[in-house]
């Protein structure tokens, strides 16, 4: 898996048998700098099709890195999920994730499915959330109203145990183009340092997007360069911008449980937001009726939930078994998910 943070690559070696979902290994490797910064930058059909056979070689090196340090041979390996790294992603009309499977599948010599969202689409569905169906089986319980939050680039949330399920807005994604040129606010530090600029946040806040109905998703298009820019042309001050920022993550997600699931009485979170104490902070203000914690509590690294629903959703492909929510991603029925590239 590689989100929309740009951060890496989390791969997982996850056992599947039946209902039963075992993590063995898991591992990220950071991109490349120069690649990070021809992921954003690309636009022309040549920078696109060189990206997608780059990144199919450095997706295969990061699996065979995860192998060696689990001392997991390769050949156990039975099967390869790739998410791939979107590009563009137009919620029910279109959406781009490169990453070549037929480059993995030939270094590695294990089948790979890969371009899990196009079918969603064509089935009437907005291609994403995906991971809620994993939601439904690692985290639903029948004592206990849940939502799962991941936090990665965008934030979305999974309601337990209905399966609605949604973006919020931004998660990480514009904190960390305030903080460049470091990648990320590291423990929410620079947010702490700063004052939420409230006129700024609360104009922010009156974007249709957060009080629309679900289906509905978010990405680069609506919190990239653009709206970052349109941040940093206030003249706040960079620990300000960064600190209202992290408020207007956490006041989303918030709005996005209260509005739609108001019985929620645990949040269990994931993704690298979740090593910013700032933002979990301000979350655990903003919802102060519910617990919030993190997938670890159940056993699930937080920075490996997103790789190991692929694998999950990748297995339902190769036993030709659906993987979409329609509750989640409005698709008119469930349809089975992704392209199988065989090895030899």
């Amino acid at each position: 898996m590689s989100g929309t943070s740009l951060d890496g690559i989390d791969v997982a070696i996850v056992d599947i048998a039946g209902r039963k979902i075992r993590t063995v290994a898991h591992s990220t490797t950071p991109y490349p700098a120069s690649t990070r910064q021809r992921i954003l930058a690309a636009s022309s059909p040549a920078d696109i099709s060189r990206l997608n056979f780059e990144l199919g070689e450095l997706y295969a090196k990061a699996v065979s890195g995860a192998c060696k340090r689990g001392g997991i041979p390769l050949e156990s390996l039975a099967l390869i999920g790739c998410h791939g790294q979107t590009i563009y992603h137009e919620g029910g009309k279109n959406t781009l994730q490169i990453g070549e499977a037929s480059v993995i599948a030939e270094r590695l010599g294990i089948p790979v499915v890969s371009d899990f969202r196009t079918r969603d689409i064509a089935a009437g569905g907005q291609g994403a959330p995906l991971v809620p169906f994993a939601d439904l089986l690692l985290f639903a319980s029948a004592k206990r109203n849940r939502v799962a939050l991941n936090i990665g680039g965008i934030a979305n949330i999974t309601i337990l145990p209905g399966g609605l399920a949604f973006d919020t807005g931004p998660g990480n994604m514009v904190i960390d183009q305030l903080a460049a040129p470091r990648r990320f606010d590291r423990d929410g530090a620079i947010a702490a340092r700063g004052h939420v600029n409230r006129p700024l946040l609360d104009s922010l806040l009156r974007d249709g997007y957060y009080k629309a109905k679900p289906p509905k998703t978010a990405g680069r298009e609506q919190y990239g360069a653009q709206f970052a820019d349109r941040l940093i042309s206030t003249g706040l001050p960079r620990e300000d911008l960064i600190a209202t920022a992290t408020a207007l993550t956490a006041a989303t997600i918030a709005a996005g449980v209260t509005r739609f699931a108001p019985a929620t009485q645990e949040v269990i979170a994931a993704g690298g937001g979740t090593h910013n104490r700032q933002l979990m902070a301000q979350i655990a203000a903003f919802l102060p009726e519910c617990r919030i914690t993190t997938t670890a509590e159940l056993g699930i690294d937080p920075d490996a939930k997103e790789a190991i629903a692929f694998a999950i959703l990748a297995w339902r492909t190769w036993k030709h078994r659906p993987g979409n929510l329609p509750s989640a991603t409005g698709a008119r029925r469930a349809v089975i998910l992704g392209k199988v590239t065989m090895a030899d």
